[in-house]
């Protein structure tokens, strides 16, 4: 007996007509026998009322929710975001990556160093490896190559001045090409990235992705203004450079004409 109303109550087993069929009998058989026998049939309606109810007008407005739903997914996937178009621009990019990765690949690897002596070949090496950590290796390499700042005894201090400024100035441009080659390393493996999130990116996560492109393109800008920025320095260096030479071409005019009216005016 208990094992079967153990069943009873199981309502897993039953459909929904089922489980309301169990409720009713339960119902019933917990009322007194006179009650039973009065009111079965007013009972019996209750739940059939019930049961019409759930089945017209809540199971109508259910069906509209539901129908609503599908409009509304209808329209997410043909208007707003077609998934046909959707799918064709995926595969326009698949198929570009495809074709021209390989080819990007074979002309960033491309190596143009050009110097064949050992010390030019070392400091070339430096100045193109991209790697912001081989900075600090610049100023010996440099020396090795381009000597170092002649002694006081050697030189005037005015010339000694010019050669300084030159080379802290040309150190300075070749540790910026340095940073710079670093960062391109960056864009373009961000641009990888955002190539292959294209390809795979649910409707909807296009203004994401354009955004990540756009920060992308400003730090770009920033870089590229920092090389413009160490090429005007180089602009500005050369213009003091030819600037120093007039103005010792015209100290030494000086001094010559000095010389003349002393060797005229001498008796």
């Amino acid at each position: 007996m208990k094992k079967r109303i153990s069943e009873l109550f199981n309502f897993s087993t039953f459909g929904r007509g089922g489980r309301l069929l169990v409720i009713a009998v339960i119902a019933v058989s917990l009322l007194p026998a006179t009650a039973r026998a009065a009111g079965i049939g007013d009972i019996l309606t209750l739940f059939q009322t019930i049961t019409s109810t759930i089945q017209g007008a809540i199971g109508g407005a259910l069906s509209g929710i539901q129908t609503l739903n599908s409009s509304i997914s209808n329209f997410r996937q043909q208007i707003i975001w077609p998934v046909a178009a959707i799918n064709q621009a995926k595969a326009s990019v698949t198929s570009t990556i495809a074709k021209y990765r390989g080819v990007m690949s074979q002309i960033e690897g491309i190596k143009n160093n050009s110097a064949t002596l050992v010390n030019p070949s070392r400091l070339e090496a430096v100045f193109r490896s991209g790697q912001t950590g081989s900075i600090a290796q610049l100023p010996l390499l440099y020396t090795n190559v381009y000597a170092p700042v002649p002694p006081p005894s050697d030189a005037l201090p005015v010339h000694r001045n010019m050669i300084d400024m030159d080379d802290a100035l040309a150190m300075g441009a070749l540790k910026t090409t340095v940073l710079s080659d670093q960062t391109t390393q960056k864009m373009l493996a961000l641009a990888d990235q955002l190539e292959q999130q294209s390809a795979t990116a649910a409707p909807g996560s296009g203004p994401m992705l354009a955004a990540q492109g756009q920060l992308a393109d400003l730090e770009t800008q920033a870089y590229m203004v920092k090389m413009l920025a160490a090429e005007l320095r180089q602009e500005a260096a050369k213009l003091a450079h030819q600037n120093a030479l007039l103005k010792q071409s015209a100290a030494a005019t000086r001094d010559l004409q000095n010389q003349m009216q002393r060797v005229l005016s001498h008796p």
